[in-house]
């Protein structure tokens, strides 16, 4: 029997994401971020990328400490939640399986409702974060959002907070993928996005080019890319053993160029086709400095209103998590403690 919330108390919400290799946990009260704690896996850097089953031993080893530091960060009781918030996926299904399955254990002990989120849509969500005293600024619906992280590049038109019309995405490889893969292939270590953009800053973004796809639509794909810049190293080193540590900021400034030119222009597209010109950016490579100064470019160039997150809130946390689960709550929309994980699905 769950017990029913006093409509006179605040709303309290213990959110945890554990989709890939970073176990957060966040607690929200009435729509307000009292905590977000993260503990990330540095285990995987010597693999080059996520190894799924390292991510789920970590995370089994890292989840009950940063749910007890999150309370204890936010001053907040088990017994004053309202509401166990989880990702149920899209994710590494062994890393899903250690957040829900703490989650509802919790849920089912402290006899409240159990909340499922997509972490796809905690991504795009995640522009309605407050915390402190200030209101920061949020899209007004409806707005394109544009998703890029390692799994996922995808233009989404976000009608409400329950309301996501999938508008174009990647047809194979995502942009943060590529990056990554970009990056291994340069010997320059994982995760590739940050590497890449540091590197990115002292280097001519018009010293190479790559190839560009002409895909149809608002659909995105970068295995074009990605084998276009194999090839071209591969024939370089030919030449010069040397010439990736001798043009490393000039590649990856190049790289990084495309990429962002590539997303922007279907995105450009996008706000044509729509007449929609308020555009948020969300999803890991949102940290990008290049992305966030093209989208700087189009607010003063083309008039465009927009939203992008902090740098707390690009990578997986639980916080975009919470509030997409305190809407949910609004809702009356809780899930049932069966309701099993998923790796993969669409916004």
């Amino acid at each position: 029997m769950l017990k029913q919330h006093n409509p006179n108390d605040p709303i309290t919400i213990l959110a945890i994401e554990s989709s890939c290799d970073d176990t957060s946990a966040a607690v929200l009260r009435d729509g307000r971020l009292l905590s977000n704690v993260t503990a990330g896996q540095a285990v995987h850097e010597a693999y080059g990328g996520v190894v799924p089953e390292l991510a789920s031993r970590a995370h089994q080893q890292n989840i009950v400490p940063v749910v007890d530091q999150a309370l204890k960060k936010a001053g907040v009781t088990k017994e004053e939640l309202s509401a166990i918030a989880v990702t149920l996926g899209p994710g590494l299904m062994g890393s899903l399986l250690v957040g829900t399955s703490f989650a509802k254990g919790l849920a089912l002990s402290l006899g409240i409702p159990l909340i499922d989120c997509n972490h796809l849509q905690g991504h795009i969500l995640a522009h309605f974060i407050q915390e402190g005293d200030e209101d920061r600024a949020v899209p007004p619906y409806p707005y394109l959002c544009l998703l890029v992280s390692g799994g996922n590049s995808q233009i989404v038109k976000v009608n409400s907070h329950r309301d996501f019309e999938l508008l174009g995405q990647t047809i194979d490889d995502a942009a943060g993928e590529a990056i990554d893969k970009c990056s291994k292939v340069m010997g320059l270590g994982y995760p590739g996005g940050p590497i890449i953009d540091r590197l990115a800053r002292q280097g001519d973004p018009k010293a190479f080019q790559f190839s560009k796809p002409n895909i149809a639509g608002l659909d995105y794909s970068f295995s074009g890319l990605k084998t276009s810049f194999l090839y071209f190293l591969r024939d370089q080193l030919k030449e010069d053993p040397d010439f990736i540590e001798k043009n490393k900021n000039d590649l990856a400034a190049s790289l990084e160029k495309t990429i962002v030119d590539i997303l922007m222009k279907k995105l450009k597209q996008a706000v044509k086709e729509t007449g929609i010109n308020h555009v948020a950016l969300s999803g890991g490579v949102s940290a990008n400095t290049g992305l966030r100064n093209a989208f700087k470019n189009m607010q003063q160039g083309a008039g465009w209103n927009i939203y992008i997150p902090p740098f707390s809130y690009t990578t997986d946390n639980a916080a975009m998590i919470a509030i997409t689960a305190y809407y949910k709550f609004l809702d009356g929309e809780f899930c049932d403690i069966n309701k099993p994980a998923f790796s993969r699905t669409v916004i």
